[in-house]
Parts: C-alpha cells; sequence; structure tokens
C-alpha cells in the first residue's frame, strides 16, 4: 500500500445475493474517497443499508452498476424516485450514474416506464456507458475510475477505483474466472470478489472461494473481502476453501462492514 495517508474507506452495504435474507441484503458497497460517495450496485434493500450506514441518498455523488440483474440494479428506480423528494437534504451535487455496455437502452426503457417520476432533471449528469471498448478508465473528480469486462453477462463489468493519493480498491460484480479481472486487480490495495457458492456446487457465471483466491494469488492484491454469498456458504468452510489457493489477508463480507484502505 502507498504509503501517504489515505481517507478511502469502504462499507458493504449487502453481502448477499437474490435470495432473501435478513442477515445479507443484495450485493453492493459504499466508497468514500474524497468528497466522493461512490454506490456500486443498487439491489434489494441498498437503501435501507445505506441510511444504516450513516449515508443520505442525496450525500451519493456516483452510482455504477456492475451489471443489470435486478439484484443489483432494481433499486435504481426507487433511489431516483426518492431523489425527488424535497426535503433539507436535497442533494448538493449532480449525480453520476454509469454502468456497462447497453446501459442508455437500459436506461430509457426505464424512463419509459417511469416518465417523470425518475427524471431528477439537472440533479442527473448525462448518463455515462462503459465497457464498450474493453478496458476503459476515466477521470471522476477525486479518483480514477478504470472498467473492464467480466464472464457474467454480455453488460457485466468489474470496477477500480484509484484515489489520487495512490491508494486502489477493486469491486469484481459478478463474474467466473477471467483474466481481465487478474489484471485490474493487479497489487490492488483491496479487492473485493464474489465468491457466490462453495466450491463443489461452482456455477457457470460466477465464483467460487479458491477461484476468487486463485485470483486475488495471481493479482498480488493486498487484502481479499469475498463477498456475494448464496445461502449454501453459510454452510460451508468459506475461507478454508479460499486458502487452498490463497494465503494473504482474507475477509468474509458481512452487511454494514466496514474497511479502511
Amino acid at each position: 500500500m502507498n504509503n501517504r495517508h489515505s481517507d478511502m474507506t469502504v462499507t458493504i452495504l449487502g453481502s448477499g445475493t437474490c435470495v432473501p435474507s435478513l442477515a445479507r441484503s443484495a450485493s453492493s458497497a459504499l466508497i468514500k474517497t474524497g468528497n466522493a460517495r461512490i454506490l456500486v450496485d443498487c439491489g434489494p434493500g441498498t437503501m435501507h443499508r445505506l441510511l444504516e450506514a450513516g449515508c443520505s441518498i442525496h450525500d451519493v455523488t456516483h452510482l455504477f452498476l456492475t451489471h443489470f440483474h435486478p439484484d443489483h440494479s432494481s433499486e435504481l428506480v426507487p433511489f431516483l424516485f426518492a431523489t425527488k423528494y424535497p426535503d433539507r437534504h436535497s442533494r448538493a451535487r449532480a449525480l453520476t450514474l454509469a454502468a456497462g455496455k447497453g446501459f442508455l437502452k437500459f436506461f430509457e426503457g426505464l424512463k419509459t416506464v417511469y416518465g417523470t417520476w425518475i427524471d431528477i432533471g439537472q440533479q442527473l449528469k448525462p448518463v455515462i456507458e462503459m465497457g464498450a471498448a474493453g478496458v476503459e478508465t476515466r477521470r471522476m473528480d477525486c479518483f480514477h475510475l478504470t472498467s473492464v469486462p467480466v464472464a457474467h453477462n454480455e453488460e457485466s463489468i468489474a470496477y477500480r477505483v484509484d484515489d489520487l493519493k495512490g491508494h486502489s480498491l477493486v469491486y469484481s460484480g459478478d463474474t467466473d474466472y477471467t483474466e481481465n479481472l487478474v489484471a485490474l486487480a493487479r497489487h490492488a490495495d483491496l479487492f473485493i470478489c464474489e465468491s457466490a457458492l462453495p466450491d463443489s456446487l461452482h456455477a457457470k457465471g460466477h465464483l467460487t472461494p479458491s477461484l476468487a483466491g486463485k485470483m486475488a494469488a495471481k493479482a498480488g492484491v493486498r487484502k481479499l473481502i469475498l463477498t456475494h454469498f448464496y445461502p449454501e456458504c453459510d454452510r460451508a468452510d468459506i475461507a478454508a476453501e479460499c486458502r487452498r489457493t490463497y494465503d494473504g489477508p482474507l475477509v468474509l463480507a458481512e452487511d454494514l462492514m466496514e474497511i479502511k484502505i
């Protein structure tokens, strides 16, 4: 990790999946760096967890979706609709909204259904579609955002956030094993990686603990957090499975867990 002081933190808002759970909301995270508040994915329960983490929807400056499955995107509409409510906490900065290939069409479809209910006017910057050209990096306020395509849906992308002091975080989204993600995570300070099912139940388009560990080891990450757990993971020794391929610092995600980078 860079020796210069980092103010980057991440709160795991949801460590679960589409399966309803009182303990685990759908997979999402809140990244704080400088004056940016970055929400990655926005599935069921995300706004509730945001409040529990002490963050208003009006505090969120950037919202990035990894893909369009409902457990990662379904609270985008309620998020925008709630933003229209005129209270004393109204948004001070326009929201930056980004996702992968096809996002402009996806968002236009939402507007066709919901119309003015999700039109927040000048509180929303022009929508950004990433991933069409493969690896893509953009400067956004106080950080750099890099995305790469991953092995899940056609639009699926993983994100890397690099602050201006040289600290880095990578968020995998849903994916199977892919060298794109290994390259993106190279020497990252923190790698938040999906580990949907135990090794014995590997499903196409998702990772298991040992596969996530293999990528983390190959990328030389400084800390690995496993997340996006289906209920089967709570009945397995996920850490032990990951240790078959990775011997670095390891954390199993829980909702509202905060990690300083």
